[in-house]
């Protein structure tokens, strides 16, 4: 019982924020919780508060499910050893998970004692940990409290060993997103906050890591991820393991680890020597594949021209994964875009313009996502003209011209709620924003305030608002009315 004690028993109440306090006047260490999201009006629960995560270490063991009529469900047993630096003095803290359970934690090496979820304002003794979940309030948490406490400025390494039933988890709009479970494998494409349902993550664009991946998989299968593999996939026993490296700061929903029948495609490199490495179902139809396999192709030479225009590509590969199953979506995943069905090249040099635009700068809030998708938007329009298409003044008419519905100016862009996160207009009226943006400051103005954007916040994350100031500082002039009319507007507006 003493042991327990110590380990993490709830024992009595602790009013909510309440930690050791130095004495009076004297200088020291103030522990509280860290808060649990990331202070995302969109998602209150995404993300965490107290301390900033360096580096996720993902080793993941998948068993795909059986053959129909067997249930649409895989298996995974994992452990994530995540390395996080504190931002406050912490007397516990949290990390998004939702429908894996955590079977054992550790804080640099000392183990924490699984407890029940303590009652409001109940404290618990010693090391521990344990989850909260709630799908009304879409919150999942797991709940750490280590001992020694963490002190500001501290980096320690967080081990969790975890796992369950993988199923075909939804978003906020009843989407499929996250870990999605595929009778060949999974399809993991995670916008807004799906990786909580296959690692343990602060999951909010503003907490940006690095991240390496260990994936196992059945023999026959193959498991891709961001960034480059490392060595050659290792076969024992009938399993094999993947390793990949991303080595490169990412958003958690641009993480992947999607498994399948893939065929992996020569690699392919840009001009600037960018490599372009492919994954592609080998179920696609004929006519699927032959469309992916010619839009696949085109993605050097869309390095090359966005380069030309935004400057050098921000990571260290590019390329695709392409399924033969579909959430109904392609995400750009970080260096690697997942594809549902095949890829057209419309899309492909949409995801591809991502890396840029979301990937590399990614929004502080997801109110502005149409940072995201209006400029994917819009560089697909560029990427249109340049391959002898309609140039982008025509196609900005073709969307501005007809008569539309008061309804459909009436949404807000640049806070369209988190219903309205894909919405028609956060696309096109976001590239249409730009096109306009471009009409009032020039094209000299214009693409230096792409590059300055893209150079400024290069890693991180920023608001419509740091735009708008990098759009007045390259153009010399004040913006307010002109982003006003454009985000905001319940109205079509003039030109």
């Amino acid at each position: 019982m003493t042991a327990l004690l110590a380990a993490g028993a709830v024992v009595g109440p602790l009013a909510a924020g309440t930690a050791a306090v130095a004495a009076p006047g004297q200088p020291g260490p103030r522990y509280t919780a860290g808060a649990e999201g990331a202070g995302d009006p969109y998602f209150p629960a995404s993300g965490n508060g107290g301390f900033d995560v360096q580096h996720y270490d993902l080793d993941l063991t998948f068993t795909p499910p059986g053959p129909a009529p067997a249930p649409l469900e895989g298996t995974l047993d994992a452990t994530a050893t995540i390395t996080l630096t504190a931002t406050q003095d912490l007397d516990r803290f949290q990390l998004d998970l939702r429908g894996l359970a955590a079977t054992s934690v550790s804080v640099d090496g000392r183990p924490a004692a699984a407890v029940g979820q303590p009652e409001e304002g109940a404290a618990v003794e010693g090391a521990a940990f344990w989850q909260v979940s709630d799908d009304g309030a879409r919150r999942w948490e797991l709940v750490v409290q280590p001992r020694p406490k963490i002190t500001k400025g501290q980096t320690v390494e967080v081990v969790v060993a975890y796992g369950g039933t993988t199923t075909r988890p939804e978003d906020v709009e009843e989407a499929l997103y996250g870990w999605v479970t595929m009778r060949d494998g999974a399809l993991v494409a995670s916008e807004p906050d799906g990786s909580m349902t296959w690692f343990p993550v602060s999951d909010h664009p503003t907490d940006k890591a690095t991240y390496s991946f260990e994936i196992t998989v059945p023999e026959g299968k193959v498991a891709v991820a961001n960034g480059l593999p490392v060595g050659e996939p290792v076969t024992t026993d009938g399993w094999t393991t993947w390793v990949w490296d991303a080595p490169d700061p990412m958003a958690s929903y641009l993480a992947t680890a999607s498994v399948g029948d893939f065929e992996i495609l020569p690699v392919a490199y840009s001009a600037s020597g960018v490599p372009v490495l492919d994954y592609v179902d080998r179920d696609l139809s004929p006519t699927r594949r032959a469309t992916t396999d010619a839009s696949l192709a085109l993605q050097p030479q869309m390095i090359d021209f966005f380069e030309s225009l935004f400057g050098p590509f921000p990571f260290v590969s590019a390329g695709a994964i392409v399924d033969d199953d579909s959430v109904g979506y392609a995400l750009e995943t970080q260096t690697r875009a997942v594809y549902s069905g095949s890829a057209g090249q419309g899309t492909v040099a949409h995801e591809t313009a991502h890396q840029w635009f979301g990937n590399s700068v990614s929004p502080e809030r997801w109110q502005d996502i149409w940072l995201n998708e209006g400029w994917a938007t819009y560089a697909t329009w560029l990427w249109t003209e340049h391959r002898g298409g309609a140039t982008t003044q025509a196609q900005f008419d073709t969307w501005y011209a007809p008569a539309r519905t008061p309804s459909y100016w009436a949404l807000p862009i640049g806070d369209p709620g988190p219903l309205g996160l894909f919405a028609g207009q956060v696309y096109n009226r976001g590239a249409g924003t730009l096109h306009a943006l471009r009409l009032e400051v020039g094209d000299e103005a214009f693409f230096a305030g792409a590059r300055l954007w893209l150079e400024r916040y290069a890693g991180s994350a920023a608001t419509a608002e740091d735009f708008q100031a990098v759009y007045e500082e390259a153009s010399g002039q004040d913006l307010d009315g002109f982003f006003d009319a454009w985000l905001y507007g319940p109205v079509k507006p003039a030109l």
